[in-house]
């Protein structure tokens, strides 16, 4: 949701930053890496209860994963290489932070409590991997109500009010939940017809279209033949 609104204006905003990180030498890799390294202190902070600490580092590692595709553009080095290694990368930072939070809950709320972030990692999980098989399929499955933004963004409020840590984790797994459902009821629709399906039904649109041009051929030689008749008939008349 807001990778689909606010993404335009951000790109923009940072457009600068991007260009003077690249003239001292940064790359995209060295940002993405930047972020990882990041996201590991956050990791321990958060585990070790430093939930204040671990908000401002979380709010750092976020800055690279803004900052890596500006100084791709900067630098005019886009490449599949690139932006395969940041979507990894993403996937461990979110699955790092995750297990921080993981050994907070379970010293502060009991063993159980530990559970609740990993389904979060692995309801996460599942939504990029729907939007990836939906891109190998030629479909789209962007979209939804919690994508990674919105994570990290819930993320830093219950670091934030860490009181409210434990009910905001279990918003984040319905709401994680539901974008599953949603990238799946999204995907399913536009993969309704099979291949198949879709090749019968272009090969009777095919067939149709043939059909039509060939009466519109046969018409328009009817027609011609008649206007020739009636030319030879007026013809005949004038010379007798």
């Amino acid at each position: 949701m807001f990778d689909r609104r606010f993404r335009t204006p951000i790109e923009k905003a940072v457009r600068p930053v991007g260009v003077f990180l690249r003239r001292i030498g940064m790359s995209p890799d060295h940002l993405t890496i930047l972020g990882v390294v990041i996201s590991c202190g956050a990791a321990v902070a958060i585990g070790a209860g430093a939930t204040r600490g671990g908000l401002v580092l979380v709010i750092l590692a976020a800055l690279p994963d803004m900052l890596d595709g500006a100084v791709a553009k900067a630098g005019n080095d886009a490449s599949q290489r690139g932006s395969y290694f940041d979507s990894v990368m993403d996937r461990l930072t979110d699955a790092i932070l995750m297990g921080g939070v993981a050994w907070y809950f379970g010293s502060e709320f009991g063993a159980h409590a530990a559970v609740l972030p990993f389904a979060v990692q692995t309801m996460s999980s599942l939504i990029s991997y729907q939007r990836a098989k939906a891109e190998a399929l030629g479909l789209d499955a962007k979209g939804g109500l919690m994508e990674r933004a919105e994570r990290i963004v819930l993320l830093c409020v219950g670091l934030l009010f860490d009181s409210l840590f434990l009910p905001i984790m279990w918003l984040m797994l319905a709401l994680t939940t539901l974008t599953v459902v949603q990238r799946f009821l999204m995907v399913w629709k536009q993969a309704e017809v099979s291949n198949s399906t879709q090749a019968k039904r272009d090969e009777r649109s095919r067939r149709r279209v043939q059909r039509q041009e060939r009466f519109s051929s046969r018409a328009t030689r009817r027609h011609t033949s008649r206007r020739m008749s009636a030319r030879g008939g007026r013809n005949g008349s004038t010379r007798h």
